[in-house]
Order: C-alpha cells, then structure tokens, then sequence
C-alpha cells in the first residue's frame, strides 16, 4: 500500500503517501478514490508527495454544488496544508476542476495533468436517469466509459448504480453535470498559461478525442498525448502507460 494514510482534518477527508514535490489528485464525478491507485503507488517512490482529497459531492449544499465552489474548496485545502505550488491530476469532472482552480489561482497551481477532463464538451450519464433501476443499463453505461468492458468490474457497476438509485446522491450529480456543461471554459482557456499535460484514450467516447484535439489547440502552453486502446479514464485501464507518460513530461519540464 506504499504507506498510504487516510486523513480527516480541518474539514478535509484525503489521502496521502509519500515526501516531496505536492501532486494533487482530483478524482471525477462518478469516480472514487481507488481509481488512482496506479499512480498513487508509484509516484511517492519518485520524491513526489500525493494527495487525494475527496470532493465534497454529496456534502456540499446544493447551492455549492458546482464547479467554482470546488476550485475555491481545492484552494482552501492546499492552503490549510500550506503545500507549495502543488502539480495537480484531474479526470473528467476533476480536470474540469483543476482548470478553473488554475485559472483563479494561477499562482497556487504548478502544473496540470488533464485526463478525459470536462469544461469544453461532455457526453454526460444525464439523459440516461430515467432507467437508473435497470441494473444491466447501468451496466452497460459504464463499461462505455472503457475501451474494455472488463475495466468495469461489478464493484464499479455496482457504485455507480448505487449513487443513482440514491434520491439525494442523484440530485448532488445531476446538479454537477449541469453546473460542468454551464461552466463552459473555452474563452478562458487562451489566458492559462500553466503547463498542461493532456491525457487521453483514443477510444473515450464521454470526453471524445476531438476534445482533447481542441483543449491542446486553445490552450497555450499544453502538449497533448494519446493512449490507444484506451476509454475515459487512462490511469485505470493503462495505469503503467499513464505513469510513464507523465514520467517523460515530468522530465521534460524538470518538475
């Protein structure tokens, strides 16, 4: 478990591992905190220090569910810690988080890895909550997050058909995926001029690769790489791919 602790502090649930260069993960709408093992295993033994802390979801008001209160929460947890200039790592809905932090604390943001993230385009799970007590179209709609269904073991199945089969949870994420889809950030993607990794599976069909074509384009100082075979979520279905890639762009820029 590479020394892992879970940490409930300040108002802040995370989990932490190692000593060095902070590298703060932000975890997707749907997605918990196992689908960064991968990386979370690896990189403490490199001299970085993680960080995961979970977004507060389902704990937040309804009036805070969205993407600017979570950027703003995300600053107040790396400044309770007092971490220096974390790098952070966002999929899906946290890229889209880790974004618009960048933008609003360009000073407390290092370095952005963005995989499969919204804040352009998403092919949200909204439309499809009419059925959410049909068990095997929920299924179905997860193992479309992967380029292979195996990836959605029923552990994962079974999360997600939990959270939508949960009245409270289901408003919490419906109000997210509007809150994503309102924050639109292509007009401000041009004036972030933090270093940018994008991440993504050539197969994701949530956030398609015409997506991550049109990040790289407006971003300014982001270098885009691909992962075949690979759906929305890279760090679970290529978790060794996705390591060595932010290995190299970790070297290239010296972090």
């Amino acid at each position: 478990m590479n020394n892992e602790k879970y940490v409930e502090n300040g108002g802040f649930k995370y989990l932490t591992s190692g000593e060095g260069q902070p590298i703060v993960i932000l975890h997707g709408l749907m997605g918990g905190l196992g689908n960064f093992q991968g990386f979370i295993s690896h990189f403490p033994k490199l001299g970085y220090q993680i960080f995961m802390p979970e977004l507060p979801i389902y704990s937040a008001s309804l009036l805070n569910t969205n993407v600017k209160y979570f950027a703003k929460f995300i600053n107040n947890f790396i400044n309770f810690l007092g971490l220096d200039q974390p790098i952070f790592v966002g999929n899906s809905l946290g890229g889209h988080v880790g974004l618009l932090h960048a933008k609003l604390f360009p000073t407390n943001t290092k370095a952005l890895i963005l995989t499969g993230s919204s804040g352009l385009y998403e092919n949200a799970m909204g439309d499809t909550y009419p059925k959410r007590g049909d068990y095997e179209f929920i299924k179905k709609k997860t193992q479309d997050v992967f380029y292979s269904p195996k990836i959605a073991t029923k552990e994962v199945v079974d999360e997600v058909f939990e959270s939508v089969n949960n009245r409270g949870k289901v408003i919490k994420i419906l109000a997210m995926a509007k809150s994503a889809i309102r924050h639109n950030m292509a007009k401000d993607l041009p004036n972030i001029k933090t270093p940018i990794a994008l991440i993504w599976g050539e197969n994701d069909k949530v956030t398609p690769p015409e997506v991550g074509k049109e990040f790289n384009n407006l971003l300014p100082n982001s270098k885009l790489f691909w992962i075949k075979k690979c759906g929305h979520a890279p760090m679970m279905e290529h978790p060794n791919k996705f390591n060595e890639v932010v290995r190299s762009w970790f070297a290239e820029k010296k972090f």
